[in-house]
């Protein structure tokens, strides 16, 4: 399976500085691949930034710090200067608990947690390429939300590999395992979805013709 891809060249960070700000790309190897469509949904901010706030309020207090995207994570290979550095990628959501990892530029090394959540014209790259190069570099765990299906793919570290991956709903509450004490309340979640849906259905109904009401 291919993926879009800005070019067929070979690129750094050091470059990927000097690139527009309004292209969303990701370097895996020194491939630049391009996000389609640049903007995300509004679905899938939402769940973004529902993970966010609810795991933001279960880490006050802890030596622990949560970003969503664009915030870049520098995979470095040992040695390598930042500048050429060939994989920077951005998480939708992830939590990082070693604070020297952190820099104005984002952050370079391995998050403790990560979230992807997906979209339907990304999902396979953040299942397959992303997901692997993850399990590369020791991400110890990896969300994969499906706000269509409602389902979530939880995928550990056993070893130097991810195990068989735990497949839930989205109901009840879901504890990060690399992060103790946080945890998803999906049914605070479902009810924003259910909020949105009601909004967009008054909206389409005021666009109805004259003598038609919801």
């Amino acid at each position: 399976m291919t993926f879009p891809r800005r070019d067929t060249l070979h690129h750094t960070y050091g470059e990927y500085l000097t690139w527009p700000d309004d292209r969303r790309e990701e370097l895996i190897d020194g491939a630049a691949y391009v996000k389609v469509p640049p903007a995300p949904s509004r679905s899938h901010q939402e769940f973004v930034g529902e993970l966010y706030f609810q795991l933001k309020l279960a880490l006050e207090g802890k030596a622990c710090r949560i970003y969503v995207a664009p915030f870049d994570v520098r995979l470095a290979k040992a040695g390598e200067a930042d500048d050429e550095v060939d994989t920077v990628v951005q998480p939708d959501v992830l939590v990082v608990c070693d604070l020297r990892k952190l820099d104005d530029r984002g952050m370079r090394g391995t998050p403790d947690w990560i979230a992807e959540v997906l979209s339907p014209a990304t999902a396979r790259y953040d299942q397959i390429l992303k997901l692997a190069l993850y399990e590369r570099a020791g991400v110890p765990e990896v969300w994969l939300v499906d706000p269509a299906d409602r389902t979530l793919a939880v995928h550990r570290l056993e070893g130097a590999r991810y195990g068989r991956p735990v497949v839930l709903e989205l109901k009840g509450r879901t504890a990060l395992t690399a992060i103790p004490g946080a945890s998803i309340d999906w049914e605070r979640a479902a009810t924003l979805e259910d909020v949105s849906r009601l909004m967009a259905f008054r909206a389409e109904g005021d666009r109805q013709p004259l003598g038609f009401q919801i």
